[in-house]
C-alpha cells in the first residue's frame, strides 16, 4: 500500500496523537488536512494548525491547515470543501478530536457535559457525514476513530460516567459505519492504546509529568494506524483495535521504543482490562 497523494483528513491534528498520525503518513507522501481549533499557540498545550502543517511538509507530505471547531457544522462543511478544492478528494478520515472530563455525576457541570457530547459524539458524527460522499469516491477509503472497545464493566461508568458515555458512543458509531458503509468499500475501525499516552491531556489534566513518564509516545498509535490503513478496506473493518493487538498481528512484540522513559512501568489506560 502506498500513501503517496492519498488525502488524510484529521480532526485535532495540531498536537498529540492526531499530529503523530499526520506526520507518519506525511512521511509516506500523503496530503494531510489539519482540521483543529488552535490557530494561536497555548503555552500549556503547544502547537497550532500552522506549526503542524510546517512539520508535515518537512516530513515529505503536503499539508492544509484549516481552523475548524467541529461543534459547528458550517465550519466542518467549509473544511471539507477546502480539502476538496485543494486535494480533489478524501481517502482517510481520522476522528481524533475529543474532550475529556473525568468527573463523577455530582461534579460534572452542564457545560462540561455538553462540551464532551458536542465534540466527541455530535462532532465526530457530522464530520464523518460530511466526508462520506468523498470517501465513496476513493479506491482506498478508511475511517479511524480514536475510541475504546466497549467494556461494560461497571467500574468504567462509576468514576466518570459522562466521559465514558461519549467515548463508547464514538466506538458504537465506528462499528455502525463499518456495517452501513460496507457496500461502498469504506472501512471503519476504532483504535485505543493499551497504556496511557504522553499528551497534553495526560500532562495537564490527568497525572502530570509522573503519569507522562509511565506512558508511551503518540507514535505508537501513529504506527498502529499506519498498519490499519495499509489493509484493504474490504478486509479490515468493524474492529475496536487495541494498539498492542495491531502490532502482534504484524509479528511485532517489542514495543520498548515507544516508552517515554525506557524501562519504566507503564500505566494501563482507561477502558482496558
Amino acid at each position: 500500500m502506498t500513501f503517496l497523494n492519498k488525502t488524510v483528513f484529521i480532526t485535532g491534528a495540531s498536537r498529540g496523537i492526531g499530529k503523530a498520525i499526520g506526520l507518519k503518513l506525511a512521511r509516506e507522501g500523503a496530503n494531510i488536512v489539519i482540521a483543529a481549533k488552535s490557530a494561536v499557540e497555548n503555552p500549556k498545550l503547544g502547537g497550532t494548525i500552522f506549526s503542524a502543517a510546517v512539520e508535515m511538509e518537512k516530513a515529505g507530505g503536503k499539508a492544509l491547515a484549516i481552523q475548524c471547531d467541529i461543534r459547528f457544522e458550517d465550519q466542518v462543511q467549509q473544511a471539507v470543501d477546502k480539502t476538496i478544492e485543494k486535494f480533489a478528494g478524501i481517502d482517510i478520515l481520522v476522528n481524533n478530536a475529543s474532550a475529556i472530563s473525568l468527573t463523577p455525576t455530582e461534579q460534572t457541570e452542564p457545560k462540561r457535559f455538553d462540551l464532551m457530547y458536542d465534540i466527541n459524539v455530535r462532532g465526530t458524527f457530522f464530520v464523518t457525514k460530511a466526508c462520506i460522499p468523498h470517501l465513496k469516491k476513493s479506491s482506498h477509503a478508511h475511517i479511524l476513530t480514536l475510541s475504546p472497545p466497549v467494556n461494560m464493566s461497571p467500574k468504567w461508568f462509576a468514576k466518570h460516567l459522562a466521559y465514558t458515555l461519549t467515548k463508547y458512543n464514538m466506538s458504537m458509531m465506528a462499528m455502525g459505519w463499518a456495517e452501513e458503509l460496507r457496500k461502498y468499500h469504506i472501512a471503519s475501525n476504532a483504535l485505543w492504546p493499551k497504556t496511557t499516552i504522553d499528551t497534553a491531556a495526560v500532562r495537564n489534566l490527568l497525572g502530570g509529568e509522573a503519569l507522562a513518564n509511565m506512558s508511551r509516545t503518540p507514535e505508537i498509535l501513529a504506527d498502529a494506524a499506519y498498519y490499519i490503513f495499509s489493509k484493504s478496506p474490504s478486509s479490515c473493518s468493524g474492529h475496536c483495535f487495541i494498539d498492542e493487538e495491531v502490532f502482534a498481528a504484524e509479528g511485532i512484540t517489542d514495543l520498548s521504543k515507544y516508552s517515554v522513559v525506557p524501562g519504566a512501568e507503564l500505566y494501563t489506560d482507561l477502558f482496558v482490562g
